[in-house]
């Protein structure tokens, strides 16, 4: 199991260099973050190992289960699924270092409550749903400003880019306006020059379209199964990021 996680590391450190090359990007302009669900701690040791130490996970209960077989070991972990309210106090006892997946304002006024209580600060994405696809999560595009200004108001927390998840095609080239309109979310939020935003992250893209998410301006891609393999069960044994398991 070692060797082939290394294996498939290398193959998929090796495509976000050659698309840095090619649409001119910076290679150190654009992070791995290894998507994590269902994965033993001692697995993803030996991704961080290799030196990919940003980590991301779905579920709350995971974060908390593999905290023990991690915390001996320095990496940095997002969360990236939808989170609710009531597991908030959790995701900051266990580690989490940045919330990818705020998406509304309930979520954020609760995080905020919760970090003034313990005097913490959070950084945080804005999720949005660029595909429009019902099943996901994340803010409707033309709300994303306006929530965007309204979470910029709370001071314990930093919003530092935004997420997506592109629409699921068989065709890759169909997620392209995903990112294109992510990226123009972006750039509205930067010019608006708001406190708390510093809008420098687009985590964007999977094994699937990593090349067009880094040609659209992605500093993050999120990838899993590719690198740890397909897991026993499908998705929905689990946990899903899509609103309908």
């Amino acid at each position: 199991m070692s060797n082939s996680i290394l294996h498939n590391l290398s193959i998929i450190l090796e495509r976000i260099e050659n698309a840095c090359i090619k649409y001119g990007r910076n290679p150190s302009e654009v992070r791995l973050l290894l998507a994590t669900k269902t994965v033993s701690p001692e697995n993803i040791k030996i991704a961080i190992q290799a030196g990919q130490t940003l980590i991301g996970e779905n579920k709350v209960q995971e974060v908390k289960e593999k905290f023990e077989g991690l915390k001996d070991i320095a990496h940095e972990k997002h969360f990236i699924g939808n989170l609710q309210t009531n597991k908030i106090k959790d995701v900051l006892k266990y580690g989490v270092t940045c919330i990818e997946s705020v998406d509304r304002i309930d979520l954020a006024e609760k995080l905020h409550q919760r970090l003034l209580s313990e005097n913490k600060t959070m950084d945080v994405f804005i999720q949005v749903n660029t595909s429009a696809e019902e099943s996901k999560f994340g803010v409707a595009p033309e709300q994303a400003i306006a929530l965007i200004e309204q979470v910029a108001q709370f001071e314990t927390i930093r919003i530092k880019g935004l997420m997506t998840i592109g629409l699921f095609s068989a065709e890759a080239e169909k997620v392209r306006p995903c990112f294109k309109l992510l990226k123009s979310i972006q750039q509205q939020a930067t010019a608006l020059n708001l406190p708390n935003v510093d809008m420098r992250e687009l985590s964007m893209g999977m094994s699937g379209d990593l090349e067009i998410a880094i040609a659209e301006g992605a500093t993050i891609v999120r990838v899993g199964t590719a690198i740890f393999g397909q897991r026993i069960y499908p998705d929905s044994h689990y946990w899903n990021e899509s609103k309908q398991q």
